[in-house]
């Protein structure tokens, strides 16, 4: 997986590994922007092999159900799901407990919910329940949370780039207090949502939103570097801006013809079957990337299987080997998008 997530994006970034615990219990606390790559990006390169929760709507077929729990994937119900299935969550909290207290890693996105505005949006107090209730269950465990910021160039471009900032642990021992939940609730959101306001992102305005993502473009920003990026939001709201207009790069137009001709039934698979059902933007780039795994696998094949046919073995290996080259360097150093 983490060699599928490389070839299909330009380019994958990672900061911050050294504060993530090997030998505590840990629990990761994303943003979320792009579906099930958030999770794949996370889960390739955090150092550790964690269990994720996952929304509860995707389970319910039993060949499903065991892929899920193979890969660590533990269903969470939320209100859409229905009232009467929230009462379900209990024993999700008491087997999340269960997994802290073995010192395992846990992956939970504290926002609730995926959108894709460069924002940090207000934290559910889900994620501090799961904390509690493994406090409560195992006094002496010693939890460290781990916010995690992923951020993309533009999630719905190929090939896109991606960076994704681990940032220091917080000891949960340090800012909970079981004499006052409520107070340890706000302590907690508050402080796990200012650290992924520094590690993503983040236009709290939403009237501005538009006004801002424009200028942000014009200056040809690097949305790969939070910590700048915020920086220019900030003086854009302060009216301290100077805008530098970056010319943007030119698309290569013989490679991108070139790479499409030569991909064609990938690429027509994409466009024709896939695409129109996207359902959310959210689920573009998840879509896209089990699209390119999956087709190009049978593309490759179906290639190497006629070649040999034709030409032999060793011939049609050259010629597969020669397209998967062509397309790795056109996708990690040519402008397609």
């Amino acid at each position: 997986m983490k060699l599928a997530l490389h070839a299909y994006h330009k380019k994958i970034v990672v900061h911050g590994l050294e504060n993530v615990p090997k030998d505590k219990a840990v629990l990761f606390l994303p943003n979320h922007q792009s579906a099930l790559l958030d999770v794949l990006l996370i889960v390739v390169a955090c150092n550790r092999k964690p269990f994720f929760l996952t929304r509860a709507d995707v389970f319910g077929k039993p060949i499903l159900d065991a892929i899920f729990k193979f890969f660590r994937m533990i269903p969470i119900y939320r209100l859409r799901d229905g009232k009467d299935k929230l009462s379900k969550n209990e024993a999700v909290f008491d087997a999340c407990a269960d997994v802290l207290s073995k010192k395992e890693a846990l992956v939970m996105f504290p926002e609730a919910n995926h959108n894709l505005k460069r924002r940090v949006r207000p934290l559910s107090k889900g994620f501090t329940r799961i904390l509690f209730r493994a406090k409560n269950r195992y006094p002496d465990l010693d939890i460290h949370l781990v916010p995690v910021g992923v951020n993309y160039k533009c999630a719905t471009r190929f090939p896109d780039e991606v960076a994704i900032y681990y940032g220091e642990s917080i000891s949960l021992d340090s800012i909970y207090d079981k004499e006052d939940i409520v107070a340890s609730t706000k302590r907690v959101k508050t402080l796990v949502s200012d650290r992924l306001k520094e590690l993503t992102t983040h236009i709290a305005s939403e009237t501005e939103y538009e006004d801002i993502i424009r200028f942000l473009d014009k200056t040809g920003v690097d949305y790969l570097n939070p910590k700048e990026t915020n920086e220019l939001i900030s003086r854009y709201v302060e009216g301290n801006s100077e805008l530098l207009v970056i010319k943007p790069k030119r698309k290569n137009k013989f490679f991108y013809w070139l790479f499409l001709l030569l991909n064609c039934p990938v690429v027509l698979l994409w466009k024709r079957i896939m695409k129109p059902k996207v359902w959310e933007p959210e689920f573009m780039g998840t879509l896209r990337f089990a699209s390119a795994i999956l087709g190009f696998l049978g593309y490759y094949t179906m290639l190497l299987i006629a070649l040999t046919i034709l030409s032999g073995f060793g011939f049609g290996l050259c010629l597969v080997l020669a397209l998967f080259m062509f397309n790795w360097i056109t996708v990690k150093y040519l402008s397609l998008s």
